[in-house]
């Protein structure tokens, strides 16, 4: 069985950083691809940045610049550094991954971490 736990997230003040992470366990034989979703309130939940197998990274147009994804892949884990964060970054972050196991290749969510923006 895998699982994604996330970490990090928290009540920060406008301009102020924090850096998440999530970190996979369980049988698994590779991760092909990881990201960072996000949720605010009355909203659809939207991607907010990627890394794939390769390392190769994109990341939506409003965190460009100020967000910044990167995995460790021998500890199954991946981060999302966040600068500059405004009340727009106000949301439940939540991780996945794709992962293939010995029976299955499928898309997993991380219980998802709230993050606060506010003086």
């Amino acid at each position: 069985q895998v699982q994604l736990v996330e970490s990090g997230g928290g009540l920060v003040q406008p301009g102020g950083s924090l850096r998440l992470s999530c970190a996979a366990s369980g049988s698994i034989f590779s991760i092909y691809a990881m990201g960072w979703y996000r949720q605010a309130p009355g909203k659809q939940r939207e991607l907010v940045a990627t890394i794939d197998s390769g390392g190769s990274t994109d990341c939506a147009e409003s965190v460009k610049g100020r967000f910044t994804i990167s995995r460790d892949y021998a500890k199954k884990t991946v981060y999302l550094q966040m600068n500059s964060l405004n009340a727009e970054d106000t949301a439940v972050y939540y991780c996945k991954m794709g992962i293939s196991t010995w029976y299955k290749k499928d898309d997993y969510w991380g219980q998802g971490t709230q993050v606060t923006v506010s003086s």
